[in-house]
């Protein structure tokens, strides 16, 4: 059986976010005898232009089309799509007959307009969390996540997220196996859960460029110490008051969140590759005991420390 699965694109879309999950589900076709037959979409038939630049081909999204999946893309023209009177009448009209839909990146913002996630669990780019939650209030945004899938309802963070994405929806079509050959063969790690937290955004902070690169750098050294704003801003050469809003206005998170994000991701390391007890971990990274640590593994990554132990083990 194949499964009939339509992207919809527009003007400036980001082109990884309709050719990552692209690229996914044909190599996941080749394993699965031509499991999936993807078709490009948009309002107009013709070339569409992406915002590097670069056109994709794609046919008139008609209110007869049915897919089994739905995707949109995301990027700088969900803006004005989530806007387009035409495109929310067809995701709807799409959505509808589809048996599951997914937004891709700022893709969400064109599934929320048309009110399609609302009630649901939902995440899209951390850069739009806040846009996203003040134009959304009635969708439960878990921004920190990579993808989330809610019922038939799927979502992804940035841009290689929506591959993650594809590879959860491969294994449930297909199964597991072919879902872990197509990692292989895209050369991406088959189980980055879908509950783990954007961190690339702020591991992007530490670069020697980036206004808090050299603390960030300084504080991944010293996760077993006491990091508190104090402590930071003294490190900073700054106020405790103007350090926490300059910090929250450069990052988008709390000084407290940040290194909370740094010692979860110290602590999976350490967890995944090495044997050390959980609670020896806990006190290593700064967490000070277990439950404290698992509380912060559910809200970065929805599973506790010994889950992705055995995870990474199997």
């Amino acid at each position: 059986m194949t499964h009939r699965l339509g992207l919809l694109i527009f003007p400036d879309f980001q082109i990884l976010d309709a050719a990552g999950p692209i690229a996914a589900f044909e190599i996941a076709g080749r394993y699965g005898d031509g499991a999936y037959a993807i078709e490009m979409l948009a309002t107009r038939a013709g070339a569409v232009r992406s915002s590097s630049g670069v056109e994709m081909t794609a046919r008139a999204a008609g209110p007869a089309s049915a897919f089994d999946t739905l995707m949109i893309a995301g990027g700088d023209g969900t803006r004005p799509a989530s806007h387009d009177a035409a495109t929310l009448a067809f995701v709807r009209a799409a959505a509808a007959r589809a048996g599951r839909i997914a937004g891709v990146c700022t893709g969400a913002f064109v599934l929320a307009a048309a009110g399609l996630l609302d009630g649901r669990r939902a995440t899209t780019h951390w850069s739009r969390t806040d846009d996203f939650v003040r134009r959304f209030p009635g969708v439960r945004l878990e921004p920190d996540r990579i993808f989330v899938r809610d019922g038939a309802v799927w979502t992804s963070a940035g841009i290689t997220a929506g591959i993650d994405l594809a590879l959860a929806m491969i294994a449930d079509d297909l199964g597991e196996e072919i879902a872990r050959r197509t990692a292989q063969q895209l050369v991406v790690y088959r189980r980055r859960p879908g509950g783990q937290s954007q961190f690339s955004a702020l591991l992007e902070l530490e670069r020697p460029d980036a206004r808090f690169g050299g603390l960030l750098g300084w504080a991944r050294e010293r996760l077993g110490e006491p990091l508190g704003v104090e402590r930071l801003a003294d490190q900073a050469a700054m106020s405790p008051r103007h350090f926490a809003r300059a910090f929250a206005a450069e990052t988008g998170v709390t000084p407290a969140k940040a290194i909370e994000r740094l010692r979860v991701e110290a602590a999976r390391e350490r967890i995944e590759a090495g044997p050390d007890p959980i609670d020896r971990v806990a006190a290593m990274v700064g967490f000070g005991d277990a439950e404290r640590m698992r509380r912060a593994f559910l809200r970065a990554f929805g599973q506790p420390p010994q889950a992705l132990r055995r995870a990474a083990r199997a």
